[in-house]
């Protein structure tokens, strides 16, 4: 081989040595960034706080909780449904048995409560308890809309089938006066109610699964109950989370999730779910712009627009009207009636 041949090998592979060297740069620097390594348990195994929105359906969470009536005149149709004076006793056994197959009425929770003779309060059934009256209720609205009066309809002939098992005379409000007010409720909730949600996408750079829920685990996020989702939890057990946060849900099934690349995620806020005192926004704020400098992302709203620290302040002011509104119509954001009602 001539020199001039050997030379040009050598310039081939030193050429050939650059472009791959250029080629792994390039892959490295487009490759989702990954999750420092942590000896702290993976986020993955937490578990998010299991809640039923729906009090009605719900099983009781706590003792105390089983010994308070879950019904309400100011969201709630309420029958009595008053005893033979020949059998002023049923079982919790027999009246459980009584109970229709479903718990809902339409779209609307329906629930029967007795009145514990041991301890003197309304309370959901339960076996081995002595009740010397009940009652049945139905939500009067939610976010399927108002009761109607075919909901209505069904909510009574539920209530008197029980009635007739355990021998008990209902007595019922007027169709028309409730659904009228049930109208009215949802106007006032359909006018009140707001979910908030703010988006975080990559600048440069994609995320990795667990590059997203290291960062996210370091602000109090846990594994939410549904892939592609993270949430941050109430101060209390058994309520729903003050924040989720959102992401491609086949990024999070991957085989190999390190190869997962994810542009963009989403905070949710669903305001009448939680409580004013908690701070949600303010906490939905801090982490959304903590998370877009850890990440390198833009904070935008759901158009792409960019989302600035003076247009939250806006928001911010808003959502504090808002509160006082619902204060006010003892609908607070947070409690177990605003949870039911804007559900």
């Amino acid at each position: 081989m001539s020199n001039l041949q050997i030379g040009l090998a050598l310039s081939g592979l030193a050429l050939l040595a650059l472009l791959v060297a250029h080629g792994a740069w390039t892959s490295r620097r487009n490759a989702p960034r990954q999750a420092a390594p942590e000896s702290a348990p993976s986020v993955a195994q937490a578990v998010e706080p299991a809640f039923d929105g729906s009090a009605f359906d719900a099983p009781v969470l706590h003792a105390a909780a089983a010994r308070k009536t879950s019904m309400d005149a100011l969201i709630d149709v309420i029958a009595t449904l008053a005893l033979d004076p020949s059998n002023p006793v049923v079982s919790g056994d027999a009246a459980i048995a009584a109970l229709p197959a479903t718990r809902r009425a339409g779209t609307k929770p329906f629930a029967i409560e007795g009145y514990n003779l041991t301890t003197q309060v309304w309370e959901p059934l339960a076996p081995g308890q002595r009740y010397g009256g009940f009652q049945a209720g139905v939500q009067l609205a939610n976010r399927s809309g108002p009761l109607n009066e075919i909901e209505y309809s069904e909510f009574v002939v539920k209530t008197q089938a029980f009635a007739d098992a355990v021998n008990a005379s209902p007595e019922f409000p007027e169709m028309l006066d409730e659904v009228a007010r049930a109208r009215e409720l949802d106007q006032f909730a359909s006018a009140h109610d707001a979910q908030l949600a703010f988006c975080l996408r990559a600048r440069n750079a994609s995320w990795s699964l667990g590059y997203i829920q290291q960062n996210a685990a370091r602000l109090g996020f846990v594994a939410g109950g549904i892939p592609g989702r993270m949430v941050l939890p109430a101060a209390q057990d058994g309520l729903p989370p003050l924040l989720s946060l959102v992401f491609d849900t086949q990024a999070a099934l991957a085989d190999d999730p390190a190869q997962s690349a994810i542009r963009e995620l989403s905070l949710h806020l669903d305001v009448a779910q939680a409580d004013r005192a908690e701070q949600p926004f303010e906490r939905m704020r801090d982490a959304a712009f903590s998370l877009a400098e850890t990440m390198d992302g833009a904070v935008t709203d759901d158009q792409g627009q960019a989302l600035a620290h003076a247009t939250m302040d806006v928001i911010g002011a808003e959502l504090q009207a808002l509160y006082s509104t619902l204060e006010q119509r003892d609908l607070a954001a947070g409690s177990a009636l605003a949870r039911r009602l804007f559900s």
